[in-house]
């Protein structure tokens, strides 16, 4: 058990039951271990030139947002469909029970720009595939993936498996 992992709270039946939520508030409220996170999901790409990090509405937001500011490169929000203010380029994709639509600004990246994607968790792949073909369809070069915690038995590698995939903590 790594470091993480120590910190994270399984919640049964949450938000349904016969899921077990993997809470990750413990490790945002401990300053020193939140820094470690970023910079164990950020370090593998230091060293990419021309970068931006793209984070995933919500909990992308907050590693995506503090990875830039350790790296520092620009953040671009990718935002579910109608928060963006400015003009944008959507992505839909498949839910279990639907669709649903993610947005980034038509501007945000620049043709060719290398761009990793943060979230907190990998799990069927669907959300963090379609942020990937979006920042494709503006010109975006993907250049990684990278989670705090991957769900390994929901194999959303799978949907993934033409990018670099990195995760701190597996669950199989």
């Amino acid at each position: 058990m790594n470091k993480y992992e120590k910190v994270i709270r399984d919640i049964p039946d949450y938000p349904k039951k016969g899921v077990v939520f993997k809470d990750i508030t413990p490790l945002l409220a401990d300053p020193e271990l939140f820094k470690d996170a970023v910079s164990d999901m950020s370090l593998p790409f230091k060293d990419v030139s021309n970068l931006v990090i793209a984070g995933v509405e919500s909990r992308g937001f907050i590693f995506g947002a503090a990875a830039a500011t350790f790296l520092g490169v620009p953040f671009i929000p990718i935002r579910k469909k109608g928060k963006l203010p400015y003009k944008t380029i959507s992505e839909s994709y498949e839910l279990e029970y639907g669709t649903d639509t993610l947005e980034i600004h038509e501007d945000a990246i620049s043709k060719g720009q290398k761009v990793l994607i943060f979230d907190d968790l990998l799990a069927t792949g669907g959300t963090v595939n379609a942020t990937a073909k979006l920042i494709e369809k503006v010109g975006g070069e993907v250049v990684g993936l990278t989670f705090l915690i991957e769900l390994a038995f929901l194999n959303g590698k799978d949907k993934v498996k033409d990018y670099k995939v990195h995760s701190l903590i597996t669950y199989n």
